[in-house]
Protein backbone atom coordinates (compact mmCIF):
# COMPACT_ATOMS: atom_id res chain seq x y z
CA UNK A 1 0.00 0.00 0.00
CA UNK A 2 1.26 3.45 -0.72
CA UNK A 3 1.76 5.86 2.41
CA UNK A 4 0.83 9.51 3.34
CA UNK A 5 2.61 12.01 5.15
CA UNK A 6 0.03 13.89 7.84
CA UNK A 7 0.20 16.87 6.76
CA UNK A 8 3.79 18.84 7.61
CA UNK A 9 4.25 17.16 10.59
CA UNK A 10 6.72 14.18 9.01
CA UNK A 11 4.48 11.48 10.32
CA UNK A 12 4.44 8.72 7.73
CA UNK A 13 1.65 6.03 7.31
CA UNK A 14 -0.51 3.67 5.34
CA UNK A 15 -2.92 5.48 2.97
CA UNK A 16 -5.68 3.73 4.61
CA UNK A 17 -5.39 2.77 8.40
CA UNK A 18 -7.39 0.72 10.72
CA UNK A 19 -10.07 2.29 13.02
CA UNK A 20 -10.25 -0.36 16.23
CA UNK A 21 -13.03 0.70 18.22
CA UNK A 22 -15.18 -1.59 16.83
CA UNK A 23 -13.17 -4.45 17.80
CA UNK A 24 -14.79 -4.79 20.90
CA UNK A 25 -16.77 -1.34 21.39
CA UNK A 26 -19.40 0.82 19.79
CA UNK A 27 -21.25 -1.57 17.91
CA UNK A 28 -22.27 -4.79 19.78
CA UNK A 29 -20.77 -7.85 20.08
CA UNK A 30 -17.01 -8.09 18.69
CA UNK A 31 -15.47 -10.61 17.84
CA UNK A 32 -13.43 -12.53 20.52
CA UNK A 33 -10.18 -11.37 21.74
CA UNK A 34 -7.92 -13.96 19.61
CA UNK A 35 -9.59 -13.38 16.39
CA UNK A 36 -9.34 -9.04 16.86
CA UNK A 37 -5.87 -9.39 17.27
CA UNK A 38 -5.68 -12.23 14.24
CA UNK A 39 -7.44 -9.00 12.15
CA UNK A 40 -4.90 -6.49 13.36
CA UNK A 41 -2.00 -8.31 12.10
CA UNK A 42 -4.12 -9.40 9.18
CA UNK A 43 -4.19 -6.17 8.18
CA UNK A 44 -0.34 -5.41 8.85
CA UNK A 45 0.51 -8.44 6.33
CA UNK A 46 -2.17 -6.52 3.97
CA UNK A 47 0.07 -3.35 4.28
CA UNK A 48 -2.31 -0.95 6.77
CA UNK A 49 0.65 0.73 9.64
CA UNK A 50 -1.57 3.61 10.81
CA UNK A 51 -3.88 1.66 14.07
CA UNK A 52 -5.65 3.92 15.71
CA UNK A 53 -7.23 3.36 19.87
CA UNK A 54 -8.72 5.21 22.46
CA UNK A 55 -8.84 4.60 26.34
CA UNK A 56 -12.53 5.65 26.00
CA UNK A 57 -12.97 2.56 24.01
CA UNK A 58 -14.04 -0.08 26.44
CA UNK A 59 -13.14 2.39 28.76
CA UNK A 60 -9.15 0.31 28.45
CA UNK A 61 -9.74 -2.94 26.76
CA UNK A 62 -9.55 -2.15 23.42
CA UNK A 63 -5.87 -0.30 23.98
CA UNK A 64 -4.94 -3.64 25.74
CA UNK A 65 -6.14 -5.48 22.63
CA UNK A 66 -4.14 -3.35 20.07
CA UNK A 67 -1.06 -3.46 22.39
CA UNK A 68 -0.73 -7.07 22.26
CA UNK A 69 -1.43 -7.48 18.90
CA UNK A 70 0.81 -5.13 17.88
CA UNK A 71 3.86 -6.13 20.12
CA UNK A 72 5.71 -8.11 17.69
CA UNK A 73 5.63 -5.38 14.91
CA UNK A 74 5.42 -2.33 17.18
CA UNK A 75 8.71 -0.45 15.40
CA UNK A 76 7.13 -0.87 12.16
CA UNK A 77 3.66 0.28 12.67
CA UNK A 78 2.68 4.19 13.65
CA UNK A 79 -0.19 3.43 16.96
CA UNK A 80 -2.69 6.58 17.97
CA UNK A 81 -4.67 7.00 21.15
CA UNK A 82 -6.45 9.33 22.77
CA UNK A 83 -7.09 11.55 26.24
CA UNK A 84 -9.72 13.38 27.37
CA UNK A 85 -12.93 11.88 28.91
CA UNK A 86 -13.16 12.01 32.86
CA UNK A 87 -11.71 8.39 33.74
CA UNK A 88 -11.79 7.47 30.44
CA UNK A 89 -15.62 7.02 30.13
CA UNK A 90 -17.24 9.35 27.51
CA UNK A 91 -20.16 8.65 29.16
CA UNK A 92 -18.76 11.24 31.90
CA UNK A 93 -17.76 14.36 30.69
CA UNK A 94 -14.38 15.39 29.33
CA UNK A 95 -11.65 16.24 31.27
CA UNK A 96 -8.34 17.61 30.06
CA UNK A 97 -6.47 18.60 32.68
CA UNK A 98 -2.77 18.30 32.75
CA UNK A 99 -2.53 15.83 35.47
CA UNK A 100 -5.36 13.99 33.87
CA UNK A 101 -3.62 13.99 30.49
CA UNK A 102 -0.41 12.94 32.32
CA UNK A 103 -1.75 9.99 33.73
CA UNK A 104 -3.56 9.08 30.50
CA UNK A 105 -0.09 8.65 28.79
CA UNK A 106 1.21 6.90 31.39
CA UNK A 107 -1.56 4.37 31.28
CA UNK A 108 -1.74 3.97 27.57
CA UNK A 109 1.75 3.41 27.27
CA UNK A 110 1.19 0.09 29.72
CA UNK A 111 -1.95 -0.77 27.73
CA UNK A 112 -0.45 -0.73 24.41
CA UNK A 113 3.16 -2.38 25.50
CA UNK A 114 5.03 0.78 24.29
CA UNK A 115 7.53 3.30 25.51
CA UNK A 116 6.07 5.87 23.29
CA UNK A 117 2.46 6.81 21.72
CA UNK A 118 3.13 7.71 18.11
CA UNK A 119 -0.11 10.26 17.65
CA UNK A 120 -1.53 11.59 21.20
CA UNK A 121 -5.44 13.14 20.30
CA UNK A 122 -7.14 15.06 22.31
CA UNK A 123 -10.96 12.88 22.11
CA UNK A 124 -13.03 16.16 22.65
CA UNK A 125 -12.16 19.92 23.45
CA UNK A 126 -12.88 20.27 27.09
CA UNK A 127 -14.22 23.46 27.75
CA UNK A 128 -12.94 24.20 31.44
CA UNK A 129 -9.06 23.59 30.27
CA UNK A 130 -7.38 26.27 28.32
CA UNK A 131 -6.22 24.90 24.90
CA UNK A 132 -3.14 26.21 25.19
CA UNK A 133 -2.30 24.05 28.32
CA UNK A 134 -3.61 21.32 27.08
CA UNK A 135 -0.98 21.59 24.02
CA UNK A 136 1.76 22.59 26.62
CA UNK A 137 1.56 19.19 28.23
CA UNK A 138 1.21 17.57 25.56
CA UNK A 139 4.18 19.38 23.92
CA UNK A 140 6.14 18.48 27.23
CA UNK A 141 5.33 14.58 26.66
CA UNK A 142 6.75 15.48 23.27
CA UNK A 143 9.93 16.32 25.19
CA UNK A 144 10.07 13.72 26.94
CA UNK A 145 9.72 11.39 24.49
CA UNK A 146 6.84 9.62 25.80
CA UNK A 147 4.69 11.12 22.56
CA UNK A 148 5.84 11.87 19.57
CA UNK A 149 3.01 13.72 17.81
CA UNK A 150 -0.34 16.01 18.70
CA UNK A 151 -3.90 15.54 17.56
CA UNK A 152 -6.89 16.49 17.95
CA UNK A 153 -10.57 15.00 17.42
CA UNK A 154 -13.60 16.59 16.21
CA UNK A 155 -12.14 20.32 17.42
CA UNK A 156 -13.23 23.23 15.65
CA UNK A 157 -10.94 26.50 13.60
CA UNK A 158 -10.60 28.26 16.76
CA UNK A 159 -9.05 25.56 19.11
CA UNK A 160 -7.12 23.56 16.20
CA UNK A 161 -5.72 27.20 15.72
CA UNK A 162 -5.30 27.88 19.28
CA UNK A 163 -3.48 24.43 19.70
CA UNK A 164 -1.41 24.68 16.58
CA UNK A 165 0.24 28.05 17.66
CA UNK A 166 1.33 26.23 21.02
CA UNK A 167 2.22 22.60 19.81
CA UNK A 168 2.34 22.10 16.30
CA UNK A 169 -0.97 19.57 15.46
CA UNK A 170 -0.17 16.81 13.27
CA UNK A 171 -3.48 15.76 12.37
CA UNK A 172 -7.25 15.95 13.03
CA UNK A 173 -9.76 13.38 13.63
CA UNK A 174 -13.07 14.20 12.47
CA UNK A 175 -16.02 12.42 10.97
CA UNK A 176 -15.76 12.74 7.07
CA UNK A 177 -17.48 10.92 4.44
CA UNK A 178 -19.76 10.90 1.13
CA UNK A 179 -22.66 11.46 3.71
CA UNK A 180 -20.88 13.77 6.06
CA UNK A 181 -18.98 16.70 4.30
CA UNK A 182 -18.65 19.45 6.72
CA UNK A 183 -15.60 19.67 7.46
CA UNK A 184 -15.41 21.01 3.63
CA UNK A 185 -16.53 23.99 4.97
CA UNK A 186 -13.84 24.95 7.18
CA UNK A 187 -11.83 22.60 8.55
CA UNK A 188 -10.22 21.39 5.69
CA UNK A 189 -9.06 24.68 4.81
CA UNK A 190 -7.54 25.65 7.99
CA UNK A 191 -5.48 21.66 7.95
CA UNK A 192 -4.84 22.94 4.30
CA UNK A 193 -3.49 26.47 5.39
CA UNK A 194 -1.62 24.65 8.60
CA UNK A 195 0.01 22.03 7.13
CA UNK A 196 -2.45 19.69 9.50
CA UNK A 197 -3.12 15.95 8.26
CA UNK A 198 -6.63 14.98 8.62
CA UNK A 199 -8.04 11.29 9.92
CA UNK A 200 -11.20 10.68 8.46
CA UNK A 201 -13.68 8.34 11.29
CA UNK A 202 -16.57 6.90 10.08
CA UNK A 203 -15.31 6.97 6.13
CA UNK A 204 -18.34 4.46 5.36
CA UNK A 205 -20.83 5.93 7.21
CA UNK A 206 -20.76 4.18 10.17
CA UNK A 207 -21.77 1.24 7.67
CA UNK A 208 -23.92 2.92 5.65
CA UNK A 209 -22.33 3.18 2.78
CA UNK A 210 -21.23 -0.25 2.36
CA UNK A 211 -25.13 -1.00 1.07
CA UNK A 212 -25.30 -3.28 3.87
CA UNK A 213 -27.62 -1.69 5.69
CA UNK A 214 -31.74 -0.78 5.39
CA UNK A 215 -34.55 0.18 6.72
CA UNK A 216 -35.20 -3.43 8.01
CA UNK A 217 -32.04 -3.69 9.46
CA UNK A 218 -31.92 -4.51 13.21
CA UNK A 219 -28.81 -3.55 15.58
CA UNK A 220 -27.76 -5.34 18.45
CA UNK A 221 -29.04 -3.59 21.86
CA UNK A 222 -25.64 -1.76 23.08
CA UNK A 223 -24.93 -0.61 19.13
CA UNK A 224 -24.91 3.10 19.19
CA UNK A 225 -26.13 3.59 16.10
CA UNK A 226 -29.77 2.62 17.73
CA UNK A 227 -29.61 6.28 19.59
CA UNK A 228 -28.16 7.95 16.24
CA UNK A 229 -31.09 10.13 14.81
CA UNK A 230 -29.35 9.57 10.79
CA UNK A 231 -29.95 5.72 11.63
CA UNK A 232 -33.46 5.70 12.16
CA UNK A 233 -35.67 3.21 9.54
CA UNK A 234 -37.09 6.70 8.22
CA UNK A 235 -34.03 8.07 7.57
CA UNK A 236 -31.94 4.80 6.22
CA UNK A 237 -34.88 4.30 3.94
CA UNK A 238 -34.74 8.16 2.77
CA UNK A 239 -30.90 8.10 2.73
CA UNK A 240 -31.01 4.96 0.30
CA UNK A 241 -30.49 7.21 -3.04
CA UNK A 242 -27.20 7.89 -1.80
CA UNK A 243 -25.91 4.03 -1.22
CA UNK A 244 -27.57 3.83 -5.02
CA UNK A 245 -25.58 5.88 -6.35
CA UNK A 246 -22.41 4.29 -4.95
CA UNK A 247 -23.63 1.06 -6.59
CA UNK A 248 -23.84 2.56 -9.86
CA UNK A 249 -20.44 4.14 -9.90
CA UNK A 250 -19.09 1.01 -8.43
CA UNK A 251 -20.40 -1.19 -11.03
CA UNK A 252 -18.70 0.54 -13.86
CA UNK A 253 -15.68 0.14 -12.12
CA UNK A 254 -15.54 -3.51 -11.04
CA UNK A 255 -15.44 -2.81 -7.12
CA UNK A 256 -17.69 -2.29 -4.07
CA UNK A 257 -19.53 0.82 -2.68
CA UNK A 258 -17.41 0.98 -0.14
CA UNK A 259 -14.49 1.06 -2.14
CA UNK A 260 -15.53 3.88 -3.77
CA UNK A 261 -16.71 5.50 -0.62
CA UNK A 262 -12.79 5.52 0.24
CA UNK A 263 -11.46 6.30 -2.62
CA UNK A 264 -13.69 9.47 -2.76
CA UNK A 265 -12.29 10.26 0.20
CA UNK A 266 -8.25 9.71 -0.56
CA UNK A 267 -9.01 12.01 -3.73
CA UNK A 268 -10.12 14.84 -1.73
CA UNK A 269 -6.37 15.82 -0.49
CA UNK A 270 -3.37 14.07 0.00
CA UNK A 271 -2.83 14.32 3.37
CA UNK A 272 -5.69 12.47 4.34
CA UNK A 273 -5.76 9.17 5.78
CA UNK A 274 -8.87 7.53 6.58
CA UNK A 275 -9.46 4.71 9.26
CA UNK A 276 -12.21 2.27 8.50
CA UNK A 277 -12.70 -0.50 10.70
CA UNK A 278 -14.51 -3.73 10.40
CA UNK A 279 -14.88 -7.14 12.52
CA UNK A 280 -14.26 -9.48 9.20
CA UNK A 281 -11.31 -10.29 7.01
CA UNK A 282 -13.11 -10.20 3.94
CA UNK A 283 -14.54 -6.19 4.93
CA UNK A 284 -10.54 -5.59 5.67
CA UNK A 285 -9.39 -6.90 2.34
CA UNK A 286 -12.19 -4.97 0.28
CA UNK A 287 -11.48 -1.56 2.12
CA UNK A 288 -7.52 -2.41 1.70
CA UNK A 289 -8.26 -2.71 -1.82
CA UNK A 290 -9.45 0.91 -2.33
CA UNK A 291 -6.24 2.75 -1.91
CA UNK A 292 -5.81 0.53 -5.44
CA UNK A 293 -8.76 2.60 -7.21
CA UNK A 294 -8.30 5.90 -8.85
CA UNK A 295 -11.28 8.21 -9.91
CA UNK A 296 -10.81 10.52 -12.46
CA UNK A 297 -11.65 13.93 -13.00
CA UNK A 298 -14.81 12.67 -14.23
CA UNK A 299 -15.83 10.37 -12.39
CA UNK A 300 -15.42 13.00 -9.84
CA UNK A 301 -17.47 15.37 -11.23
CA UNK A 302 -20.47 12.34 -11.62
CA UNK A 303 -20.49 11.91 -7.95
CA UNK A 304 -20.33 15.60 -7.00
CA UNK A 305 -22.98 16.05 -9.73
CA UNK A 306 -25.42 13.96 -8.22
CA UNK A 307 -24.64 14.83 -4.89
CA UNK A 308 -25.97 18.15 -5.29
CA UNK A 309 -29.35 16.39 -5.71
CA UNK A 310 -29.40 14.37 -2.57
CA UNK A 311 -29.89 15.21 1.16
CA UNK A 312 -29.16 12.98 3.82
CA UNK A 313 -31.67 13.14 6.08
CA UNK A 314 -31.02 12.73 9.94
CA UNK A 315 -28.16 14.01 12.52
CA UNK A 316 -25.25 12.50 12.90
CA UNK A 317 -25.49 12.47 16.45
CA UNK A 318 -28.39 12.51 19.40
CA UNK A 319 -28.14 15.95 20.44
CA UNK A 320 -26.47 15.36 23.72
CA UNK A 321 -23.38 14.16 21.65
CA UNK A 322 -23.63 16.81 19.03
CA UNK A 323 -22.57 19.72 22.28
CA UNK A 324 -18.74 18.28 22.23
CA UNK A 325 -18.33 18.32 19.02
CA UNK A 326 -16.26 21.30 16.90
CA UNK A 327 -15.56 23.14 19.94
Amino acid sequence: MQTRTLGRSGLDVSALGFGCMGLNFGYGPGPGKQEAIALIRDAFANGVTFFDTAEAYGPFTNEELVGEALAPIRNQVVIATKFGFKDGDSKTGTDSRPQRIRAVADASLKRLRTDRIDLFYQHRVDPDVPMEDVAGTVGELIAEGKVKHFGLSEAGVPSIRRAHAMQPVAALQSEYSLWWREPEQDVLPACEELGIGFVPFSPLGKGFLTGKIDAGTAFAKDDFRNIVPRFSPEARQANQTLVELLGEIAAGKQAAPAQIALAWLLAQRPWIVPIPGTTKLHRLKENIGAAAITLNASELRQIEDALAHIQVQGDRYPAHLAALVGK
